[in-house]
């Protein structure tokens, strides 16, 4: 069975999803738990393979028992092992949630939530660059039909523009594909790799080519700036389940960028495409800044939560950019914080709008509310996790990025990640402080919110101080994380033995 554990993350939302939109009709409690059960299984399968593959050993698992290169490949390391946890943390959070009423608002919620966890672990364990694009497309379709959950005009007008961007990006990213496999004769990226150490010279400029627009379909997922626009209001018109299990769509890109150009375009394979290159480096600042600018200039909650993703976006890209087994690893120790962490608001900011009534997330005067203590607290945590105050794992996360950056990395990004860190902590003690002090008078508006939603909104936030409490060990595994991507030649030898003989 121990074997099978790496197709699992793959295979368990396929089936759930398919027992759940097989039965739409179903009792609302079939679906619960159908998925809930799926998503908690998910997360101890996620918790065996971070087990497996903290050994630093990197395994594959071949569909059809088709060996690279030439068959479909599933591939655990470390990094794979580690965002496939991650998602799994996140979706049960999410799916918790949705079960207080939220997946009663439309159909085939929880058919859909699980194929959009299909595409996401596909798309962090396969080793086959068509197969990358494959599972990118299950999660897109799975995420349009889940971002229209419940209708409504401003969730309408936001999918228009995130379905027509993410299919232009899906056209660019078949171009490319096409391009290297024309260039190289392969689609897995160890063997592309391996081909590009000794690629002919005349093909070089195809390959410079396919790896500067997978770049740009990996910035348009990853929401870097120019391509961000899409992003703060289809996530603050999400629902508010789908929204936090947006907060990993971002990461998607994030992986894809750190997964290819750290093993197909590394230093090692030729790099044609280095990440060194300026440009890279300063869209991370300027999708910084441009960041911190829309947390000031917010006015709905889920608006500003949606920019602080933004924030923790140009914050990852610039540890991409530093290119440093430090910068990776202090870079994977903060995605993990800002992933659940801004999982966790969008789903207190739901909250605490069913509560305020008219008024909504809308940051503006209301009436009290009735459970207003309960969320003032856990508003106060999330805030001060997400804008990085001691004692919770954003400072901690944030340090670590600074203290990886050297020379004159620091000049730049010392300033500008404390700038943003401060806007950010300016916008929630605003917005605090209007939700819940600066209240009408009169009886506290709305009802007491579900059990399933405080449960689902505190096992995402519990994970700042959980951090902070395993930092060693959550450390640890990081550092050999970014030690293991900066070794690509591990992987190629893993999965093509013949590779390593050959130099």
């Amino acid at each position: 069975m121990i074997q099978h554990l790496i197709v699992l993350p793959v295979v368990l939302p396929l089936v759930a999803g398919i027992l759940l939109l097989y039965q739409r009709q179903g009792l609302v409690r079939y679906k619960r738990t159908v998925s809930v059960v799926a998503s908690i299984l998910l997360l101890f399968v996620s918790i065996a393979l971070v087990n497996q593959a903290a050994s630093g050993d990197i395994t594959y698992y071949a569909l059809g028992d088709w060996q690279p290169p030439f068959g479909v490949v599933l591939v655990l390391d470390r990094l794979s092992a580690l965002m496939v946890l991650v998602t799994a943390i996140l979706a049960v959070g999410a799916v918790i949630f949705a079960c207080g009423g939220d997946d009663e608002k439309g159909s085939n919620f929880h058919g859909l939530f699980q194929w959009q966890l299909l595409g996401i672990n596909g798309a962090f364990l396969t080793g086959d660059l068509f197969n990358l694009f494959v599972f990118f497309e299950v999660l897109l379709l799975a995420s349009y039909a889940l971002l229209l959950h419940g209708g409504g005009k401003a969730r309408i007008q936001a999918s228009v523009h995130y379905v027509v961007l993410n299919l232009a990006g899906s056209s660019l990213f078949l171009i490319a594909v096409g391009i290297l496999y024309g260039a190289t004769g392969t689609l897995n990226m160890a063997d592309m790799a391996h081909k590009l150490s000794n690629l002919p010279a005349e093909r070089e400029g195809l390959v410079t080519a396919g790896a500067l627009m997978l770049l740009v379909v990996f910035g348009l997922k990853a929401a870097i700036l120019p391509l961000y626009f899409w992003l703060p209001r289809a996530y603050a018109a999400a629902p508010a389940p789908v929204a936090a299990l947006f907060a990993i769509m971002t990461k998607v890109g994030i992986y894809a960028i750190l997964r290819v150009y750290s093993l197909i375009f590394s230093d090692q394979a030729g790099g044609l495409v280095a990440l060194e290159q300026p440009w890279v480096w300063w869209l991370a600042l300027a999708t910084l800044a441009a960041a911190g600018v829309g947390v000031i200039a917010a006015r709905d909650l889920r608006l500003l939560i949606a920019y602080l993703v933004l924030i923790s976006v140009g914050t990852l890209l610039a540890g991409i950019g530093m290119r440093s087994p430090a910068a990776t690893s202090a870079l994977l120790y903060y995605l993990i914080h800002t992933t659940l962490i801004t999982g966790g608001l969008f789903l207190l900011a739901e909250m605490i709008g069913l509560q305020r009534g008219k008024p909504g997330t809308r940051i503006v005067k209301g009436r009290p509310l009735v459970q207003g203590n309960a969320l003032a607290l856990t508003f106060f945590i999330g805030a001060i996790a997400v804008a990085g105050l001691p004692p919770l794992s954003g400072a901690l996360g944030k340090a670590l990025m600074l203290n990886a950056a050297e020379g004159g990395e620091r000049l730049w990004l010392w300033p500008l990640l404390l700038l943003t860190s401060l806007a950010s902590l300016i916008a929630l003690s605003r917005a605090g402080s209007t939700l819940f002090w600066r209240s009408h008078r009169g009886s506290p508006s709305g009802s007491n919110l579900s059990r399933y939603q405080w449960i689902g909104m505190l096992w995402l936030l519990s994970a700042s101080p959980l951090m902070v409490a395993f930092a060693g060990p959550v450390s640890s595994y990081t550092q050999a994380t970014g030690e293991q991507l900066a070794n690509p030649q591990l992987l190629i030898n893993s999965l093509l033995p013949d590779a390593g003989d050959a130099q």
